[in-house]
């Protein structure tokens, strides 16, 4: 179940004993929160809606809350977040949980109260037992990173629901800004929203305007202009980096990020890897992945690699001597178009 599904759910259903919300993005575990916060009526939440962080508080603590009964209302909520005790990580503080104490309460759960386990994890440690029982008792909630198709869904099912359109060139123009992230992606929408509340429509013109472009996908077309040896393009694009208050350390950091990126996919594609083995394997995001594959088909390996030690030059000149990031990098260009 995705938190679209849950909130048809919890509108039209009676909520589940136990629900766990598992994923990291952060913008799906908010709307999830919000989503079960309003199975409180207002005037009833500073006494029935509790919350505990498992970093800084025993499990215990909530399962005391957990079994209560309401005060002076139908149903308790009560939020468990990071419950790092359901992975294989070790939680920042010395907290002593009590696992067989929420092993019994998942067996005979409250009728009253709805138990919300919020996982901000890849995944679970499936051999623990308790990560067993849970599964067994609980509604499980996907707050995985979406992917591109489904960043695009949501963001334009939103805006529907709230009475704006927005046309197909100003959606790709948001995806491109963005690297397709569905929470920088909603978070440009609420901004989008208020410059066209006349008109109700969105198109590419606003998202030019109001939406900026991330460092990485700036960088991104200083790669390609360097991968096609276009000098005036990429001394042009650096420059704008530089003017723009970019520190020349972050920006060549940058840079060599996007190389080691571009050698590892066409390793990774020579294999004959799929897109999302590939990032799941290097643990970036599938909009990244989709670009550098179209840049690395254009390009051979000894062309990506000598890119690579080129920048890994820059970086141990701008860290060991004085001279001009912009000459380092006019250099850089000068020896790399000559191969």
């Amino acid at each position: 179940m995705d938190v679209a599904e849950l909130t048809k759910q919890l509108k039209t259903k009676t909520p589940a004993m136990v629900y766990l919300v598992l994923g990291t993005q952060q913008v799906l575990l908010d709307e999830a929160v919000q989503q079960f916060i309003k199975l409180v009526p207002p005037e009833q939440r500073v006494m029935n809606v509790g919350r505990y962080d498992m970093e800084t508080t025993p499990v215990a603590t909530a399962l005391d809350d957990a079994m209560s009964a309401p005060f002076f209302g139908e149903r308790r909520l009560v939020l468990v977040n990071k419950p790092f005790f359901l992975t294989n990580e070790r939680g920042k503080g010395k907290i002593d949980h009590d696992i067989p104490g929420l092993l019994t309460y998942l067996e005979h759960p409250e009728p009253s109260t709805t138990l919300v386990f919020l996982a901000p994890y890849e995944k679970l440690d499936g051999r623990k037992k308790v990560v067993k029982e849970l599964k067994k008792s609980a509604v499980v909630v996907d707050a995985a990173p979406l992917d591109e198709r489904q960043a695009r869904q949501q963001v334009a099912r939103e805006l529907k629901v709230a009475g704006f359109t927005i046309d197909q060139a100003a959606m790709d123009e948001l995806v491109q800004r963005t690297n397709a992230d569905y929470g920088l992606m909603k978070a440009n929408v609420e901004k989008l929203k208020i410059l066209a509340y006349q008109e109700k429509h969105i198109d590419s013109s606003m998202v030019q305007n109001l939406v900026p472009q991330s460092l990485d996908e700036n960088v991104f077309d200083l790669v390609t202009a360097v991968l096609k040896h276009d000098q005036p393009r990429s001394l042009s694009l650096y420059q704008q980096l530089l003017a723009g208050q970019q520190q020349p350390l972050q920006i060549n950091a940058v840079l060599v990020s996007q190389f080691r990126l571009l050698i590892q996919l066409k390793v990774l594609a020579h294999r004959g890897l799929s897109q999302g083995s590939m990032a799941s394997q290097l643990n970036v995001h599938p909009y990244r992945v989709k670009l550098g594959l179209r840049t690395v088909r254009q390009f051979s390996m000894t062309a990506l690699e000598n890119a690579y030690l080129g920048l890994i030059n820059i970086e141990r000149s701008l860290k060991t001597t004085q001279r001009d990031p912009e000459l380092l990098f006019q250099l850089f260009m000068l020896k790399y178009s000559q191969r």
